[in-house]
């Protein structure tokens, strides 16, 4: 596995290489990047399901469950504000969009997708899948994840009845995780054709124009990550986030090769867990993560909307800015992990608020590849940090095992990534709960 992500390295320097030298020629090689994160998104709906089920199933009292929920939602909400509130701030100083002259071509495209924006009511009930195995052939992450709580909860209520069907579950997970490490041997093809393409179609005047919004979403990004969340781990857990992100370093690799946080969700799994986080922490925590925790979504949200508004001359007050940023926030729940996502929110948001508005989001596609490699990466880092808060405040946390393998005392097998699911290790084991009184 260390010659596999070397591997990926040097593609992703091929692509660039490619993509300046032959730019036509690389923009014809995009469905190899579309590929691999096809093949990536076929395995997240099993497994979400059977990390849930056996996250919730190895707890012995449901209201444990219910606790690890609230508090990793509530967090969620707190850090999403941060975040926003970051955004605004930064993107009020920076005044992202001063002076451009915008040329919004191919703005029916975006419209079309604003126009496909759902109410409040309609995104709860579409929530409940119409059948209980379309939730996973529709591919949608909060169906998966309803039917996987109810799952989780019916498999606990039947008590020792139930063992045989959380063995069958754990099997299943066991071949899903196998699927999934020969899919990961395409990795350096995936990320070849993904460069290739997104530098052959964009070159260096998108980067130039637009230089202000990209450096200062990057900073923020930044900002965000190291000092409010490394402030936050440090603060709740004791732990340096420089030591916790270079371990999920790979993961990192990844998301960038592949512009999506959901290419690396069944690692960060994995790695939470020999980390020494319990199993029914990661295993609430992460997969809703992904749905709700949105902080490079957040902040990519607010610095777009300046950068749009300001550009057409027409600046949005301080009202209308949180206003429609919230909106933005609650629109985007379940999407944090899909590339382009982000842009589509863009549009919906600002066709709902500012309708004159949405013919600049036409300009910043352009650059929307590289800023969502950002937010994929802000989202990623804030999930594997919220996993260890959480498993710290809920006593589901093995502090010796994350020493050593913070200290690289105990190294990840790279070799062994579904050894982790098939044998688990005993420090990864649930914390047991204390007796009742």
């Amino acid at each position: 596995m260390h010659y596999l992500y070397l591997a990926v390295i040097a593609a992703v320097l091929l692509g660039v290489i490619v993509g300046f030298a032959a730019p036509d020629f690389a923009a014809e090689l995009k469905p190899l990047g579309s590929g691999f994160v096809s093949l990536i998104k076929m395995m997240i709906s099993p497994i979400i399901f059977c990390t849930i089920v056996l996250g919730i199933g190895s707890v012995a009292k449901a209201a444990q469950v219910g606790k690890v929920g609230v508090l990793a939602l509530g967090y969620f909400l707190l850090m999403s504000t941060f975040a926003l509130a970051i955004g605004l701030v930064v993107g009020n100083i920076l005044h992202p969009g001063e002076g451009l002259q915008l040329d919004p071509e191919s703005v029916a495209k975006v419209q079309e997708q604003a126009s496909e924006g759902e109410g409040t009511v309609d995104f709860l009930l579409g929530v409940i899948p119409e059948t209980l195995v379309s939730a996973f052939t529709e591919g949608s992450v909060l169906q998966t994840l309803l039917v996987a709580l109810l799952a989780g909860f019916a498999l606990q209520k039947l008590g020792p009845a139930g063992e045989p069907i959380r063995r069958g579950v754990e099997h299943i997970q066991r071949l899903v995780f196998r699927i999934l490490a020969m899919i990961m041997w395409a990795a350096p093809v995936g990320a070849f054709g993904a460069i290739a393409a997104v530098v052959g179609e964009t070159g260096w005047a998108a980067l130039r124009s637009l230089a202000v919004i990209m450096l200062g979403f990057y900073a923020t990004c930044l900002l965000f990550v190291f000092g409010v969340l490394g402030t936050v781990l440090w603060l709740g857990a004791r732990i340096n986030v420089f030591k916790l992100l270079r371990y999920l370093g790979r993961e990192f690799l990844l998301i960038v090769s592949t512009s999506s946080s959901e290419s690396a969700l069944p690692r960060l799994i994995a790695k939470m867990e020999h980390l020494g986080v319990s199993k029914p922490v990661v295993g609430i925590t992460v997969p809703t993560g992904y749905s709700f925790n949105l902080d490079g979504t957040a902040i990519y949200l607010t610095m777009a909307t300046l950068f749009i508004a300001t550009a057409q001359g027409s600046p949005l007050g301080l009202g209308e800015q949180i206003s429609l940023l919230l909106f933005m926030v609650i629109a985007s729940k379940g999407a944090a992990g899909v590339s382009g996502a982000g842009i589509a929110t863009l549009a919906g948001g600002l066709q709902s608020h500012r309708p004159e508005l949405v013919d600049g989001v036409g300009f910043i596609l352009g650059i929307d590849r590289f800023m969502s490699e950002a937010r994929a990466l802000t989202n990623f880092a804030g999930n594997a940090i919220a996993t260890v808060l959480i498993g710290v405040w809920t006593k589901g946390f093995d502090r010796g095992q994350a020493d050593r393998v913070l200290a690289g005392g105990d190294p990840f097998n790279e070799a062994t990534l579904l050894d982790e699911h098939e044998a688990p290790r005993q420090e990864t084991e649930p914390v047991k709960q204390p007796a009742p009184a």
